[in-house]
């Protein structure tokens, strides 16, 4: 009589051996001068940079959400990598921190090597483009946890800044100049309406093409989210005096400008300073949803706003282009009442 195996019971170490030996490159090329060690260890071990007066550790957690799902019926993995990568790293960044490692949780019922290969590799990417280190992370089997095929991601970055060069928001002034960078798209919020609306109530096939797009609707919806660190980066080396900056995710403007203004500021923003990209329009029509609620779920085409003094916005963004971003000049703080709703402190004009 043969006995249970580990293997039989559906979790394969030999094939999470095999992923942990093709990682291995992808994470070589993201080390870093403050990483120690390499990938296979129980822990991965990353220093200081050199020149901190009072260095302040800033973390950030984050998953990809329902897009997900969209990877699954595309079968395209990689894009979602750098997802989990941007949305974790983009937070941080937001109080002038420098990303210094990410660590990745893969989880699947049935390890499918080729499709968590490509999906690191995309968080290697990611890794890569926001200049931090892939430091290690964890793929779990779990049989019976998730449906056949699928897989869930979870992501963890940490940064450092110089605590004098926090930035907060404590120093928004109203007068100060609002400055909107562009998104790639839906980047990785808004999915469970976007899928309702496109895929189940459209009834619009993934690999089709769109006039309305210029491309398949799968490709819109799979694109990656833009990862902002060096544009911030950029920003800071040039020495301008970047007083507040927010992640537009979940929520939209209203529900993440306020987030880093002090109380009784809000900003006034004209939405016709920046292109909407055409998958915005395309949900909004088809759905038929309020304008409202399209501003209150999705970033509407900007995945990053900055405040700084009002004669500082074209340097700004010139800084911002310089980095290979699109920058707009969008509106302006103003002046509120202390009682204001939250989202009420983001008025269109």
């Amino acid at each position: 009589m043969t006995g249970l195996t580990y293997r039989g019971a559906g979790v394969d170490v030999d094939a999470g051996d095999d992923l942990v030996e093709r990682i291995k490159p992808l994470a070589a090329r993201t080390r870093i001068p403050e990483m120690l060690g390499g990938v296979g260890g129980f822990a991965g071990l990353c220093g200081l940079p050199k020149g901190l007066e009072e260095p302040i550790l800033v973390s950030g957690t984050d998953g990809v959400g329902t897009k997900l799902k969209v990877a699954f019926v595309t079968n395209v993995h990689d894009s979602v990598g750098i997802d989990l990568v941007a949305m974790c790293v983009n937070d941080i960044v937001t109080c002038g921190a420098r990303p210094l490692f990410f660590l990745d949780y893969f989880a699947t019922a049935k390890l499918d090597v080729e499709v968590a290969h490509a999906v690191i590799s995309g968080i290697a990417k990611g890794c890569e483009d926001a200049g931090c280190a892939l430091l290690g992370g964890e793929t779990a089997e779990l049989p019976g946890m998730y449906a056949p095929g699928e897989y869930d991601l979870a992501g963890f970055a940490v940064g450092v800044v110089d605590k004098k060069k926090i930035i907060d928001g404590t120093r928004v002034r109203a007068g100060d100049a609002v400055i909107g960078v562009s998104s790639s798209g839906l980047h990785s919020n808004g999915y469970s309406l976007a899928r309702k609306t496109l895929l189940d109530h459209a009834k619009l096939e993934t690999s089709a093409h769109h006039d309305a797009l210029g491309e398949t609707v799968g490709a819109a919806m799979i694109r990656p989210t833009r990862i902002y660190a060096r544009a911030v980066r950029t920003m800071l080396e040039a020495g301008l005096d970047v007083r507040a900056i927010s992640h537009i995710t979940g929520g939209g403007l209203p529900g993440n400008v306020p987030r880093v203004l002090p109380e009784g500021v809000g900003v006034a923003i004209d939405a016709t300073t920046w292109p909407l990209p055409p998958i915005f329009a395309l949900i909004q029509e088809l759905g038929s949803i309020a304008l409202g609620e399209m501003r209150r779920t999705f970033n509407m085409g900007l995945g990053l706003v900055v405040v700084v003094p009002a004669d500082q916005a074209g340097s700004t963004i010139a800084a911002l282009e310089a980095a290979g971003e699109k920058a707009f000049a969008i509106g302006a703080v103003e002046a509120v009442s202390p009682e204001t709703d939250f989202e009420a402190r983001v008025r269109f004009v």
